[in-house]
């Protein structure tokens, strides 16, 4: 079991910073791969970045690729997301998500695909 709690939200105006944390608690059966997803009011929830066990491989939406980077610091069981440049339509609840995984990575990026997530955490961008 991995539990999940994120933090870091805020209020903040369009063109400035954030950043998200994710920390992981628990005893993973294996290795696990980390995930943010994003939810807006009255949207489904999708995909923002993932990143490998060990922080190798990184992957992002298209919409938020060159502004937002996802890192992950093993030491201290937590995973981050930098986003930059923010616009309004950044504006949802982010969510941290985590799957385990054997064998190769390869990305993933489907809702159904992550095992576990944490409660969320709000972010919104004013114009």
């Amino acid at each position: 079991q991995v539990q999940l709690v994120e933090s870091g939200g805020g209020l903040v105006q369009a063109g400035g910073s954030l950043r998200l944390s994710c920390t992981a608690s628990g005893r993973p059966a294996s290795r696990y791969a980390v995930a943010w997803f994003r939810q807006a009011p009255g949207k489904e929830r999708e995909f923002v970045a993932t990143i490998s066990w060990r922080g190798i491989s990184t992957y992002y939406a298209d919409s938020v690729k060159g502004r937002f980077t996802i890192s992950r610091d093993s030491a201290k069981n937590t995973v981050y997301l930098r986003m930059n440049s923010l616009k309004p339509e950044d504006t949802a609840v982010y969510y941290c998500a985590a799957r385990s995984y054997s064998g190769g990575y390869s990305h993933r990026s489907r809702v159904y695909e992550y095992d576990y997530w944490g409660q969320g955490t709000q972010v919104t961008v004013s114009s």
